[in-house]
């Protein structure tokens, strides 16, 4: 009778164990479209059901995930719950179980295996048309744009123009020029006394500048270095210049000066402080010395007018500075007009151009230039390619090998310059079998492509980033197609590179063609799409 209960027992269990229906609409698609995962599952109604909410089931990724829908069977209610999932790289690719938390406990679904295919295109059964005709442009209503933008380039133009017209230009500090030295002295005293520096506590700097001045004029009207000279040896100079030029000067003169000017070192060295009474002495012995040397000097009367010479030299420099101030002006006249110019040219082309197209026409786009330029269309290597570029294809010098009977190469620029294109051609050395029969050597393009990227490594490149698929030209050529990202790397700086390589084999040859440019130049994809779309391969029957 136990027995027979636990038998009993262990069929209910099996009966009402929780189970998973795992289903998929098709285990074979195109690239980019959706398969739909069902997951279904039957339980009591009081049974509590998570199903997963994954971004992505093994390497496909989850685009959509569809409510769940309930349909009711008697005490149980069957719940089914569904999933977009997607894969844009061709392969075969397996769906893994997902856990369906029912009561707490997971259930796993089952694992599906699907396979994405490749869109191929058969452009030889395939239907061409020419090319339509350019479609007329519709009439752009937004005239007004371009009026307002050039208003306000004229504003900006008018307002640097009066700018600089109108800005005020940096004096120069005026230099007085004095017509003898007794003028320069006396002109001098007076500045000094109208600064007030004794009066203000600056005894010091007051002798200071004092006897610099009587200092200057001797100098200058006797011609003794008086400004080197220590006062003993200023006052016994002056006094044997006094004999040599018969200079009618008291000894009271010179003992006056000697006095201020031994008080002043006193000031300057010994830090002493006159009073005030003796300053103004000191003042007027100055002054008074400075006058009689004056007076005492014999005049000579010079054969030609100084007064007038002078005054010639006087308006000749107001001439020649009203020139020099007139070409300034003029220089900045014609520099804010070029200005102006300039600024209205390069606004005129951003509004009606855009600035990317301004900015390349001004500081230079290499690649734009290329796709912009003329073209050439030409053959290169053997077995030969025939392809159209924007510049002729140089040929590389290359050494030979063991493996190939010939091998050509060609390019433009470097794997490091803007824009880079490679061209090679390879022919394989015939093998022969036991019978000295020539053996035809088929080449393998997904080993090519390691081949090359391996290649590219041993030339600097870096972080090589690469995909491959099978590649069919416009003109029905097939091959295979490399492409992705690489880092550059130029002395001590690096910079990415986006690149595609084109590979052909035919017979017993192999034929490749390479483009590299900087990450999101669209005109360096401008160019790749032509250059690829015009190949043409020669066999080596032709």
């Amino acid at each position: 009778m136990k027995i027979k209960l636990y038998i009993l027992f262990l069929f209910t269990s099996s009966l009402f164990a929780q189970k998973v229906i795992t289903a998929i609409d098709s285990t074979k698609k195109k690239i980019g479209a959706e398969f739909k995962l069902t997951l279904k599952t039957e339980v009591d109604t009081n049974t509590k059901v998570v199903f997963p909410n994954p971004k992505f089931i093994g390497n496909l990724e989850v685009i959509q995930s569809y409510k769940i829908d309930t349909i009711k069977k008697g005490s149980r209610h069957e719940l089914i719950k569904q999933y977009g999932i997607t894969q844009f790289d061709s392969g075969e690719y397996a769906i893994a179980r997902l856990p369906i938390m029912i009561n707490g406990k997971p259930v796993f679904s089952d694992s599906l295996n699907v396979e994405v295919k490749n869109v191929v295109v058969d452009t030889l059964k395939q239907k061409m048309y020419d090319i339509k005709d350019i479609a007329p442009e519709k009439a752009q209503s937004d005239w007004w744009k371009y009026v307002v933008g050039l208003l306000l380039l004229a504003a900006v133009g008018f307002v640097l123009y009066r700018y600089l017209k109108n800005r005020p230009k940096k004096e120069k500090p005026v230099v007085v020029e004095y017509k003898t030295p007794i003028e320069k002295a006396t002109s001098l005293l007076q500045q000094l006394e109208q600064k007030e520096l004794w009066q203000k506590g600056e005894v010091k700097p007051y002798y200071s500048e004092l006897t610099d001045i009587a200092r200057t004029y001797i100098e200058e009207e006797i011609n003794i270095p008086a400004m080197e000279s220590t006062t003993s040896e200023l006052i016994e100079a002056l006094r044997r210049a006094s004999k040599q030029k018969k200079l009618k000067l008291s000894n009271e003169t010179v003992i006056n000066l000697e006095k201020v000017l031994k008080q002043a070192d006193l000031v300057k060295f010994a830090k002493s402080k006159p009073l005030d009474f003796e300053i103004e002495e000191d003042k007027k012995r100055i002054a008074n010395s400075i006058v009689t040397i004056h007076k005492s000097i014999p005049v000579v009367v010079e054969k030609n007018n100084e007064l007038d010479l002078w005054n010639e030299q006087q308006k000749e420099k107001a001439r020649l500075e009203q020139l020099r101030k007139e070409k300034n002006s003029k220089r900045a006249k014609i520099a804010g007009a070029i200005a102006a110019v300039l600024i209205l040219t390069f606004g005129f082309f951003v509004i009606t151009k855009g600035f990317a197209w301004t900015k390349d026409k001004i500081l230079g786009n290499e690649t734009r230039e290329l796709a912009e330029g003329e073209w050439i269309f030409s053959e290169y290597g053997n077995p030969g390619i025939k392809l159209e570029t924007p510049k002729v294809l140089q040929r590389v010098d290359v050494k030979k090998t063991r493996l190939f009977k010939e091998m050509q190469l060609f390019s433009y620029g470097k794997l490091t310059d803007d824009f880079y294109i490679g061209l090679g051609t390879f022919k394989f050395k015939q093998t022969t079998d036991i019978k000295q029969k020539p053996v035809e050597n088929k080449v393998d393009l997904d080993k090519a492509v390691d081949e090359a990227i391996t290649q590219l490594e041993k030339e600097g490149a870096a972080n090589i980033f690469v995909k491959s698929e099978d590649f069919d030209t416009q003109k029905g050529i097939k091959g295979k197609r490399a492409y992705g990202t690489l880092m550059a790397k130029d002395g001590n700086s690096s910079e990415k590179r986006y690149y595609e390589i084109l590979f052909f084999s035919q017979d017993d040859g192999l034929q490749k063609i390479m483009i590299a440019f900087k990450e999101n130049d669209e005109f360096g994809k401008q160019i790749t799409e032509r250059v690829f779309n015009s190949v043409e391969l020669k066999t080596t029957a032709q």
